[in-house]
């Protein structure tokens, strides 16, 4: 296993040279961002804990967000030569039917979250047009999904440089702006003298009136069942890594588009649910409308400029497509690669001329046809939201446990391997940054199953039952397809940019 390297990075970028493209740190960074933060729909979420969010976020930082970066920081590093992203981490350490899980799990997660961040677009649309209530109109919705989902197909099978520079620029204007425009709202609210949303809560261990709760009421899972869904907004440091053949330098450029994406997305998250909080009453804030609510509490009640307030709603529209273009290429080119090693049936591996892989696309697409539909039969469009949350949450927390034990594990049968960033601490530093990693998605993987106390779920069982059959299928069937697999699946009309390690996989 030490000889894993076997064709040098020189090669590879003399490969990528020849293309005459590369992709900045600045435009990865932008991109990590993107596919982390994927527009503001994750804010009403964080606000409707209202103080307690900073709990929620201290949480996510120290056990998920840190560890990630460091862990995909090392591993993308060293493998900065390889295509395969988390598929290639995993495989080397536990062989290639448990990297073929983990790039599964983080496709399909992939695909199942889309109608979530779709959902959120289609709101903004909703209020483009001055139709409102239309975000909580299910069939409105599913449709929104589904062309929207399309559309955005089109523009990824155009090739990398196309989505990638649309999806860097519609992020900056689809989130970034409207997300000034929130902080400038607060400034507003809070120099007015309007009362703060969340100075009506109370924390129950006390009896002063209008005592501020800042740490959450834990009475049970379903207390805290948001947790879940907080972790998930921070999803995504890792999935750039399919990037880095694309990169100048990538083995010192990683690392630090790595740090610059999670550092942007902790300011968005962080600053842009207090002004939603804070303007608007509790019971108000809803999971799909609330950033679009808290535009209409100033600019069109008390500003009465409506159409200020469509236009920003436009804006995160496109960012609501900026967040699904940053996720529909890197993971499905994750996958793709899989084919060099046999995991993939040849009908899923075929190629257009840019290099995007078009019958994974058209599966997926399919696939998020279907799951679209749930909003066509679940009555409480909020419902229908948070339960696919909790499927993607849960699907893609077991990739990030196959990606920690990973980097314990070629940590010993990989001493040799070139590291240009190593998680700091040595053998000690990798087991705690990992085991506190491990734990912090485990946590949130047991509280995903249960249903939160904020929402009108209906019958608990039905909802635990529905997460945990998505689960058991989704990460059912790629082992299923390693197990029927067979000798000729091995991609052999497109040569793997190196060659594999000489030691077997698995």
């Amino acid at each position: 296993m030490d000889n894993i390297v076997s064709t040098s990075t020189t090669t590879v970028k003399t490969a990528t040279a020849r293309r005459g493209k590369y992709l900045s740190v600045t435009s990865i960074g932008l991109m990590t961002a993107a596919a982390v933060v994927t527009s503001l729909r994750g804010l009403p979420l964080l606000a409707k804990e209202e103080m307690t969010m900073f709990v929620y976020l201290a949480f996510t930082v120290i056990f998920y967000l840190i560890p990630a970066s460091l862990i995909s920081a090392e591993l993308g590093g060293a493998f900065a030569d390889r295509r395969g992203g988390i598929y290639t981490w995993v495989a080397e350490a536990f062989g290639t039917r448990w990297g073929f899980l983990a790039i599964w799990l983080q496709w399909i997660q992939n695909v199942v979250w889309f109608p979530v961040a779709l959902t959120f677009g289609a709101a903004a649309v909703a209020y483009t047009i001055g139709k409102p209530e239309l975000a909580q109109n299910g069939v409105y919705v599913g449709i929104f999904c589904i062309v929207a989902y399309w559309l955005a197909t089109w523009v990824v099978l155009q090739g990398v440089e196309v989505f990638a520079k649309i999806a860097n620029w519609t992020f900056v204007i689809g989130t970034i702006v409207p997300g000034v425009v929130l902080l400038a709202l607060l400034g507003y609210w809070i120099s007015t003298g309007h009362p703060l949303g969340w100075q009506h809560l109370k924390d129950p261990s006390l009896s002063e009136a209008g005592q501020a709760r800042y740490w959450p009421a834990i009475h049970g899972f379903g207390t805290i069942a948001f947790l879940a869904g907080i972790v998930l907004l921070f999803a995504g440091v890792e999935v750039q890594a399919v990037h880095v053949i694309d990169m100048r330098s990538p083995s010192r450029g990683y690392p630090a588009a790595i740090g610059l994406g999670a550092l942007i997305s902790v300011l968005i998250f962080a600053l842009g649910a207090l002004p939603i909080a804070a303007i608007l009453p509790y019971e108000k804030i809803s999971l799909q409308s609330g950033v679009f609510d808290t535009f209409g509490a100033v600019i069109t009640d008390i500003w009465h400029m409506g159409w200020a307030v469509s236009a920003l709603s436009l804006l995160v529209g496109v960012g609501a497509i900026s967040g699904v273009l940053a996720w529909l290429g890197s993971p499905s080119r994750g996958l793709l690669e899989t084919a060099h090693e046999g995991e993939l049936p040849p009908l899923l591996q075929a190629k257009n001329s840019k290099g995007m892989p078009t019958h994974i696309l058209l599966v997926q697409g399919l696939i998020v046809t279907v799951i679209s539909c749930f909003y066509f039969v679940i009555r409480d469009v909020s419902v229908a939201f948070f339960l696919i949350s909790a499927m993607t949450i849960a699907l893609y927390l077991i990739a990030y446990m196959l990606m920690y034990g990973a980097a314990i594990k070629l940590r010993y049968s990989a001493p040799a391997l070139a590291r240009p960033f190593k998680v700091p601490g040595g053998l000690a530093g990798m087991w705690l940054t990992a085991g506190i990693g491990f734990a912090g998605v485990l946590f949130s993987f047991i509280v995903s199953f249960f249903p939160p106390d904020q929402l009108p779920v209906g019958s608990p069982a039905l909802y635990m039952g529905l997460v945990t059959l998505g689960i058991v299928l989704f990460a059912g069937i790629p082992l299923i397809i390693h197990h029927v697999r067979r000798s000729d699946w091995v991609s052999g009309h497109d040569a793997p940019i190196v060659q594999p390690a000489q030691t077997p996989l698995n």
